[in-house]
C-alpha cells in the first residue's frame, strides 16, 4: 500500500526528553499526528478513551495479535500495550505524518513490518547530563538511577539500527532537527518516483 504520510518512530533512553520533544512537534506542526496505543489496563483518573489510549479487554487484544492487526505489542506488568495498524495506515494514507514514541524493542518490531518508516533515535549530550535530568525528577532512588543509567548505555547501542540520531541538548533545537528530517524525507526519491514519471508523461516524453 502506498502512503503519502511518514511514519516517524522516535526512541531513546529514559530521561532524554522524548515526550517533551514529541509534544513540541505536535504543538507546532499541525500535519503531525500522535499514534495512540491500545492497552488492556484500566483507565486512570483523567484519561479518556481515544485520546490517551484505546482501552480494550484482553480477549479483544489477543484477537488483534492473532489477526496481525498490531504494528507492535508488548506485555508489561500483566497488561498488553500495542499500536493498532489500521489506524496508523488510515492517517498515513490521508497524507498526515504519524509520530510513534516507543522503546527500541518495539521500534525494531515496527521496522520489520514497516521498513519505510523514519526511525529517529534521541540521545542525551552525555551520560552526566542524563543522570542530572533523571535526578532532577526527584522520583528515583540512587539504586533506581543506577539501573536506569546502565539500561541507557545498553539502549544507546541500539541507535545504529535507526536512520537518524538527534542529540537533545536543547528541546527547541532537537525538535527543529526532527522537523527538518521529516521534511527532507518527503523529498526522498523513493517517495517521488510517480511524480518524476508524471512530469515526463505530461511532456509526452
Amino acid at each position: 500500500m502506498d502512503f503519502t504520510g511518514n511514519l516517524i518512530v522516535i526512541s531513546g533512553p529514559s530521561g532524554t526528553g522524548k515526550g517533551t520533544i514529541c509534544k513540541k512537534l505536535l504543538d507546532e506542526h499541525k500535519t503531525l499526528t500522535y499514534s495512540i496505543s491500545a492497552t488492556t489496563r484500566q483507565p486512570r483518573t483523567g484519561e479518556t478513551h481515544g485520546i490517551n489510549y484505546w482501552f480494550t479487554d484482553k480477549i479483544e487484544f489477543e484477537r488483534m495479535i492473532e489477526q496481525e492487526e498490531l504494528l507492535e505489542w508488548a506485555e508489561v506488568y500483566g497488561n498488553y500495550y500495542g499500536t493498532p495498524l489500521a489506524r496508523v495506515q488510515e492517517v498515513l494514507k490521508n497524507g498526515q505524518d504519524v509520530i510513534l514514541e516507543i522503546d527500541p524493542q518495539g521500534a525494531m518490531n515496527v521496522k520489520k513490518k514497516f521498513p519505510q518508516g523514519v526511525f529517529i533515535y534521541i540521545i542525551p549530550p552525555s551520560m552526566t547530563e542524563l543522570e542530572k535530568r533523571i535526578r532532577g525528577r526527584g522520583t528515583d532512588s540512587d539504586e533506581s538511577i543506577a539501573r536506569r543509567l546502565k539500561a541507557a548505555c545498553d539502549e544507546i547501542r541500539m541507535g545504529v539500527y535507526y536512520n537518524y540520531v538527534v542529540v537533545n541538548d536543547e528541546i527547541t533545537v532537537a525538535a527543529n532537527k526532527i522537523a527538518a528530517i521529516v521534511e527532507a524525507e518527503k523529498c526522498n526519491v523513493l517517495r517521488n518516483t510517480d511524480l518524476l514519471r508524471q512530469i515526463c508523461e505530461d511532456k509526452g516524453e
